[in-house]
């Protein structure tokens, strides 16, 4: 079975801006894959790069997975120590790969990686505190999810709504009147919550080393899951520092691509928890790769997603098969947003239950795909 075209879409969903690939083949198979950066900037990036790697892929036996992965590191120049679009672009393609192979055998993509070792996954919500701004605005926001079932719950105390989106901190630096805030924020939520929910802080690289550790050792008291990126994730050396001082794991991974980029993390043990993202840190093979590196290092791993339903259900399948898996995000409310473009039938979104999600049993991905719904979205078809 061999890829004979590639179809790129680029949309607009809500606050997602996705970047989608489908995969097209001489046996009439066609598997979809996304690039994790339908959030921040990148995506028109995302999409220019998808059309550079394509012909290392078109002409090519569907199920050659590792010879793809290894053409885009050796022969692309900036595959080698590459950044977010190289990585984001061939795990786009790697994932509609997997998805062809699956649909071509009749088997979900967690039976070709090994198997699943769990029929369940535990998530945490994302998002759910929408345009909150005081203590009191995100312990009244945590009702829905608590009501919705989850038992463990994300957010970013440091974080500033402007309008409907959120401003992280800059130049690595808070007044002490923003860091009394996010300690409020937190004592307010885990007041609303109670003692059995897990809760987790996102810093999102925000501070320096020091800073972090401060915060850190405030937020102590409220029993913290994890704190993730809590510095500048480019700043191992600050991670570890944080991971030595600080009374709870750090987690972190978003931003690091490939076991190449992963690497330093495990060696300077900067966090307890990685965080490889299945949409850009090379795929859903390399994500296995880097949550085995983990568990050699005694590290778990939370898959990160935020995207549309096809790269949640990629995690799933990926996801299910890591003996080292801890738990993975979500982003339950995306759905609800004004534009949402519901081209995903029977979202993973919509399924869960008690905070759980059970991966797909149907064949490959799992994800059934309205390509009429993303026609709009359409921009190019490489043959």
């Amino acid at each position: 079975m061999k890829i004979t075209a590639i179809d790129i879409y680029r949309g607009q969903s809500g606050k997602l801006q996705p970047i989608l690939v489908r995969l097209r083949t001489d046996a009439g198979f066609e598997g979809w894959g996304e690039a994790g950066v339908a959030y921040g900037r990148g995506a028109a990036a995302a999409a220019g790069m998808i059309r550079d790697l394509a012909p290392l892929l078109l002409g090519r036996e569907a199920g050659a997975i590792e010879v793809f992965l290894a053409d885009c590191h050796d022969h692309t120049f900036w595959g080698k120590n590459g950044g977010t679009i190289v990585h984001a672009a061939a795990s786009a393609l790697e994932m509609a790969m997997w998805d062809l192979l699956g649909k071509e055998l009749g088997v979900p993509v967690s039976r070709l990686m090994g198997g699943p070792v769990r029929d369940e996954m535990r998530c945490y919500a994302n998002g759910w505190y929408e345009a909150s701004q005081e203590p009191d605005d995100f312990a009244r926001a945590t009702e829905r999810p608590l009501k919705d079932g989850y038992t463990a719950l994300k957010f970013y105390p440091l974080g500033q709504m402007v309008g409907r989106n959120m401003r992280h901190v800059s130049h690595r630096q808070i007044t002490r009147e923003a860091a009394d805030l996010a300690v409020a924020r937190v004592r307010a939520v885990r007041k609303a919550v109670g003692p059995d929910v897990d809760l987790m802080l996102d810093l999102s690289g925000g501070v320096i080393a020091p800073e972090a550790i401060r915060l850190c050792e405030r937020f102590a008291e409220f029993d913290i899951y994890f704190v993730e990126e809590p510095v500048d994730p480019a700043d191992t050396a600050g991670l570890a520092e944080v991971a030595r001082a600080v009374p709870m794991p750090v987690a972190g991974g978003e931003r690091h691509y490939t076991r190449e980029g992963f690497r330093p993390l495990f060696e300077a043990r900067a966090v307890s928890i990685v965080q490889p993202d299945p949409g850009n840190t090379g795929g859903l093979l390399e994500t296995k790769k880097i949550a085995a590196m983990a568990e050699a290092f005694g590290m778990l791993c939370a898959p990160h997603v935020c995207a549309t339903p096809l790269s949640t259900e990629a995690a799933l399948q990926v996801g299910a098969t890591l003996p080292n898996f801890a738990i993975m995000e979500l982003y339950p409310y995306f759905r609800h947003h004004d534009g949402w473009n519901a081209f995903v039938a029977d979202p993973a979104e919509a399924r869960v239950r008690d905070g759980h999600l059970r991966p797909s049993e149907a064949p490959g991905l799992g994800v059934e795909i309205d390509a009429a719904a993303i026609a709009p979205w359409f921009l190019e078809t490489l043959d």
